[in-house]
């Protein structure tokens, strides 16, 4: 069709695969969060050495569940912001 690698790859290839980049970038964020959230309760201190000192060895129930309420949040924002940004990328 008489256009170059480089346009090819920058007008055809990476248009298309933008959503999937976003949709990825976003999944694998929220899986960090939950990964962070485990690691925390080993010692990497956060909202998990929060929710497991102080909610759960401590019997405070109200903390553990306003940390785990926090992490919900947290993910499903990332989630919606991530879904409507992919929803606006895509040419479907």
């Amino acid at each position: 069709m008489g256009a170059s690698p480089w346009q090819i790859i920058v007008r055809v290839m990476l248009p298309e695969a933008t959503p999937s980049l976003v949709s990825g970038f976003v999944l694998t964020t929220i899986t960090l969060i939950g990964y962070s959230a485990m690691a925390d309760v080993v010692g990497g201190g956060g909202l998990g050495t929060l929710a497991y000192q102080y909610g759960f060895q401590r019997y405070q129930n109200d903390v553990m569940v306003i940390t785990v309420v926090l992490l919900i949040i947290m993910v499903q924002i990332i989630q919606v912001v991530g879904d409507r940004i992919v929803a606006r990328l895509s040419r479907r």
